[in-house]
């Protein structure tokens, strides 16, 4: 039977658990992102930088595909973080055609300073849920992968 809106109480599901979801989302990101601006950076620089820390030198190509995000931005937030002398940039030896994205010390002092304080902003905020909810959670969301 439909509700006051006209749809069937599977689609006012549906809905109720995206509001729910959406929320959730918006929160977490509140909490994760502020570390991050707290520590002078967007998250599109902080995820340059992070990767860069942790995967060592990349080509422009490879970091968009490791943050899903677009090269059109992705251009300029390189710059903006090379201008700020986080990360340099240099031709690669294999292929001249592509750059390769290195971070500097001055970059390698900042991830080191907000990255840990990252880590217990994200632990803070998975701490409302036990280790098995935790689990129940990235389960059910890993099925979302099937609509792509």
């Amino acid at each position: 039977m439909d509700n006051k809106y006209g749809i069937n109480e599977e689609s006012e599901l549906n809905l109720s658990t995206l509001v729910t979801f959406t929320r959730a989302e918006h929160i977490i990101h509140e909490i994760e992102y502020r570390t991050i601006r707290e520590g002078g950076l967007t998250t599109s620089q902080f995820g340059v930088l992070e990767a860069l820390y942790h995967l060592g030198d990349l080509k422009i190509g490879e970091i968009m595909e490791r943050m899903l995000t677009t090269s059109g931005n992705i251009t300029v937030v390189v710059k903006n973080l090379e201008k700020d002398e986080l990360i340099t940039t240099y031709k690669s030896k294999s292929d001249k055609r592509s750059t390769m994205i290195t971070i500097t010390k001055k970059g390698r002092n900042k991830i080191a300073d907000i990255f840990p304080k990252h880590i217990e902003s994200i632990n803070s905020i998975f701490k409302t849920l036990t280790v098995e909810e935790k689990m129940i959670l990235k389960e059910i969301l890993e099925k979302f992968k099937t609509l792509k």
